[in-house]
């Protein structure tokens, strides 16, 4: 997949400071090839969820942002996540203090 397909795909405009962006994420995710298969599903489920993956602001990662209401949906979308995560042997760091997970890579 293009860095300008996976941009669009999470909702971002196509410019070079979001292409450069991607390209950090993309080298830092440990087999991208193998974790981008999984992304736009996982992005797609999440909406559903008013949750989403995203491009990092502070870190050179892909993150998952779990933005769902009430503390059902919460629990439930942090389920989904790790749902996945395990599914596809794919590592997440958690951030402290917040419904949002890193994305590293493939565990090994």
């Amino acid at each position: 997949m293009i860095k300008s397909a996976i941009l669009r795909q999470l909702g971002y405009g196509v410019s070079e400071n979001s292409l450069a962006q991607v390209q950090k994420a993309i080298d830092n995710t440990k087999e991208f090839d193998y974790v981008q298969k999984h992304l736009i599903a996982l992005h797609d489920t999440l909406k559903t969820r008013l949750s989403f993956v995203a491009l990092s602001s502070s870190k050179d990662y892909f993150k998952i942002k779990n933005e769902a209401k009430g503390e059902e949906m919460i629990k439930n979308t942090n389920e989904l996540i790790q749902n996945w995560s395990k599914k596809y042997k794919i590592e997440l760091e958690k951030v402290p203090n917040k419904e949002t997970y890193y994305i590293l890579g493939k565990s090994a």
